[in-house]
């Protein structure tokens, strides 16, 4: 049987190094959406910031997104939110954490597989959640 599975670069990418990748686009997205929405003063946008990047609300908004992802997304999440043994939070849960890295990964995956279109669809998916638009 041929494997018509598609191999990119970012199949090679350690999940961690993904999380990393991704962590920078998520924030950037959260980044633009709030400057777009209103113009606030620095403090009160990174206050509002925080509350969509922290730990907890990333492992919210991936719990949210699983059931929508196909099994190739499911796989780079799952990848990436396997507990490394010295991975410790700094706020929130080692579960929350291991979520949060997860989206992370996946956001990572999507930036360097350059699929804005995906980044961007998910990322309305975790807007709408929060706060229903």
């Amino acid at each position: 049987m041929e494997n018509t599975s598609v191999h990119s670069l970012a199949d090679e990418i350690s999940p961690l190094t993904l999380a990393f990748v991704g962590d920078g686009v998520y924030d950037l997205l959260v980044r633009e959406y709030l400057v777009r929405k209103a113009n606030r003063s620095v403090g009160e946008l990174n206050k509002i910031k925080v509350s969509l990047v922290n730990c907890k609300s990333q492992a919210e908004f991936a719990n949210v997104l699983r059931p929508t992802i196909p099994e190739t997304e499911v796989a780079v999440y799952k990848r990436a939110s396997i507990p490394a043994p010295n991975a410790t939070p700094k706020n929130g849960s080692v579960a929350d954490y291991h979520s949060a890295t997860g989206l992370e990964a996946l956001f990572g995956y999507l930036q360097i597989n350059k699929d804005q279109s995906r980044i961007n669809e998910l990322f309305e998916i975790i807007i709408h959640t929060r706060f229903g638009e």
